[in-house]
């Protein structure tokens, strides 16, 4: 599903200004107009430009990484290294295995077999058009953040183990950040730092230090469940996704396989209270399928529901969760953590010109956000409009499911979720596609009441 819904889209600092950039409000976003010309930095005398990156998953890895290759003196701040389970789907999509470098031992299953069930359990087989070389990569996220951390360490970062407790951000434009922190043994630490990196995830200590504004936030509970291994071959390649309103009100229902375990979960944002009770309703619809597992592992995690308002205030810059880059519908977050990461990490190296030069908010906004927001906000935008038409009622959702049964859908789809970028289609196919995409919606407003008499 996730794919489908891609697709239809088509230390000192010598000075720093307080001045408010010119902005245009936009719903989750805040679009900056800057200036093209580069910020006045002055060189620093006998050191390197030193950067603090709060959070080590995929999003504070890959920036530590590209601030560490880049010449920067770069502090990775992680509170449970080398490895903890993270409550996360764990898929992400065939472009990232090449372009961060991820080796093939870390994916526990090469999916190329989704099923999409509707409200009424119509099961609709998705990725029938992919190539035989190409799959959905599953993995455990304990397994990818201890790999990622241990690389950006490798190439130079220091890697801190312990827990930012706060970051005290200056008065003076002339004085650097001071991160205070408990280490592993308890004792209180403190280092000045001249940017910051936040990557903290969705309850982000950075952002609320800045002042960044809150954001809606969902809730996703997982449950790992070892099952015996007859069952577990039939997970094999094999994603399960479900939607109605009895997994959730507004989000999707999932089954995942993993190493030796399968991960049965669900999200939701408008009604998080109800959790477990959306949780025991994804485990009745797949119970033949996952009776006699065990349960290894529940997990519970805030996932954000659409970018903060804002992401650059002063040297700090927010990444990953904590900057909200979570999409709607699909609820993909990895690859977008990790390439918001290394896109920040890449912009502080060049603004300061390899470390050796201070960077401003003007820095960061031009080098950063505005090239994310140029290639990404689209995206999350069109993703937020189709969460509205699509998860709104079972009628909806059966549209949906509906049409993710069209073969140049999911060729479409799968083309541009794995590889993230649009996909070369045909026009006259594509006018088909939205022309089915309107009956769909419109047999199920016509429908829809009946259909919910039929559910219930």
């Amino acid at each position: 599903m996730a794919a489908q819904i891609h697709h239809l889209q088509c230390t000192f600092l010598p000075s720093y200004s307080t001045k408010k950039p010119s902005l245009e409000l936009k719903p989750h976003f805040r679009s900056f107009k800057i200036s093209a010309s580069k910020s006045s930095t002055s060189s620093i005398a006998g050191r390197k430009l030193r950067a603090a990156v709060i959070g080590g998953g995929p999003a504070g890895s890959s920036a530590a990484e590209a601030l560490a290759a880049g010449g920067i003196e770069t502090f990775l701040f992680e509170r449970n290294p080398p490895s903890v389970a993270k409550p996360c789907g764990g898929a992400i999509p065939l472009c990232m295995l090449e372009e961060f470098n991820i080796p093939l031992e870390l994916i526990d299953r090469q999916v190329n077999r989704v099923k999409i069930f509707s409200p009424s359990n119509i099961a609709v087989d998705f990725g029938k058009t992919l190539k035989s070389h190409e799959f959905i990569a599953m993995l455990r996220r304990e397994v990818l953040d201890s790999f990622l951390r241990s690389r950006a360490q490798s190439t130079g970062a220091n890697l801190i183990a312990g827990l930012v407790t706060n970051l005290e951000v200056p008065t003076s434009p002339i004085s650097p950040y001071i991160v205070h922190y408990t280490a592993k043994n308890n004792s209180r630490r403190s280092i000045a730092v001249d940017v910051v990196i936040g990557a903290d995830g969705a309850n982000s200590r950075v952002a609320k230090s800045i002042d960044a504004g809150s954001y809606t936030c969902a809730i996703a509970f997982q449950e790992r469940i070892k099952l015996p291994d007859e069952k577990m071959e039939y997970y094999e390649n094999l994603a399960e996704m479900y939607v109605g309103s009895d997994v959730s009100p507004d989000f999707y229902a999932w089954v995942f396989p993993k190493c030796d375990h399968v991960a049965v979960g669900t999200g939701t944002v408008c009604l998080k209270q109800d959790i477990k009770l959306y949780q025991r309703a994804i485990r009745e619809r797949v119970k033949p399928k996952i009776s006699g597992g065990k349960v290894i592992k529940v997990e519970a995690h805030p996932i954000p529901e659409h970018p903060r308002p804002v992401r650059v205030r002063g040297r700090v810059a927010l990444v990953g969760d904590a900057a909200g880059y979570v999409t709607k519908c699909s609820g993909e977050g990895i690859y977008f953590a990790a390439k918001s990461g290394k896109m920040c990490g890449n912009a502080v190296v060049k603004a300061s010109e390899g470390g050796m030069k201070m960077i401003d908010e003007g820095d960061l906004r031009r080098e950063y956000l505005k090239e994310w927001d140029a290639k990404y906000i689209s995206t999350f935008r069109f993703l937020d409009l189709l969460q509205r038409v699509f998860y709104g009622n079972n009628a909806c959702r059966e549209a949906l499911v509906e049409l993710c049964g069209d073969e140049y859908v999911q060729r479409m789809s799968f083309e541009s979720y794995l590889y993230k970028k649009l996909a070369d289609g045909d026009r006259w196919e594509d006018v088909k596609m939205v022309t089915n995409t309107i009956g769909s919606l419109m047999r199920s407003k016509i429908l829809g009441k009946e259909m919910e008499r039929l559910i219930i």
